[in-house]
This record gives structure tokens, sequence and C-alpha cells, in this order.
């Protein structure tokens, strides 16, 4: 019993160290994974599985920590829905990348975010100009929402997933 208490400690701790890590590193959203960040990933939870487990190859250890996990992430989640300060924090708030037809450089060097990957964004939405677009926006889950001029209205275009940065 010892052991996997030892082992629930553990992967909170992990689980708390590798959630501070990526918020200062980059944004929590993975959403649109490219062979790096795919690459990463796979390495990150490979290097931290013997921290969590520790020697422990059994199945009660490994289950233990999964269970951990899904708790330590449960919790988290509803206290970030219950607390909305903190949810704005760890989550970002939405980003203005386009204002009336123009690219805000600022904000796309805040996000790391290229002219190149609006454009194949605002091209998604079928919009084929900046000109044509009124608004685009990095909205805190990573989509890029247009909104765009058309015949004298807005039409609201969504789905182009980025990871955003938090804001600091």
């Amino acid at each position: 019993m010892e052991v996997l208490l030892e082992i629930a400690g553990r992967t909170a701790a992990v689980y708390v160290f590798l959630l501070g890590c990526i918020l200062l590193f980059g944004k929590k959203e993975l959403s649109q994974l490219s062979v790096i960040d795919l690459i990463f990933i796979l390495l990150l939870s490979n290097s931290v599985q013997n921290a969590m487990v520790g020697p422990s190859t059994s199945l009660d250890g490994g289950l233990v920590s999964a269970l951990v996990l899904f708790l330590l992430n449960f919790t988290f989640k509803s206290f970030l829905f219950k607390n909305k300060a903190l949810q704005k924090i760890m989550e970002g708030s939405p980003v203005l990348l386009i204002n009336h037809g123009e690219f805000v450089e600022a904000n796309m060097q805040h996000q790391k975010i290229t002219t190149d990957e609006i454009m194949s964004s605002i091209r998604e939405h079928g919009v084929n100009a900046i000109g044509e677009v009124k608004f685009a926006i990095l909205e805190p889950d990573g989509n890029i929402s247009v909104i765009s001029y058309e015949h004298g209205r807005h039409t609201i275009h969504h789905r182009r997933k980025v990871k955003p940065v938090l804001n600091q």
C-alpha cells in the first residue's frame, strides 16, 4: 500500500510540474500538432513515466498512476470552471489578428503566428483576400474565427486551430 501511495504522490508531482511547464513555455491547447509537437509529446510522456511509477512495473502501479491523473485533471478542470479569474489566466483571452483588413502585427508576434498561417486560415473559410476580412480573432481554444465582409453584412467562420501563447 505504501508503494501505491508513493506512486500517487509522484504522479501528482509530475502532473503539476508538466502543467507549470506548459503554461510557462506554451499554450495548453495542442489542437493542431506538427511533427515536432508530436515527437515532443511522445518523448515527454516517455521521460516522465519512470518519475511517476518509480521502479514499479506492476499493473496496480500503472492503474494508480492513471487514476491519479484522471482525478487531478477532473479536479483541476472543475476548479477552473468555478474560478473565472484563474480560468482567464490559465486559458487566456481572444486576440485580434486582423482588424478591418489589416494585420495586427504586435499580436501576431506575441502569439507567434505567421502571415501564412492566418492567410491559410482565412482561405479555409472561403475568404480570398485580407481586405475581405473584418476581423480575425485567435480564440482561447486555438480556433481562428474569421468575420468577413460580404455584400454589406458580415459572415462568421470558424475552424482553424493553432496554438495560442498565454498572455504574459
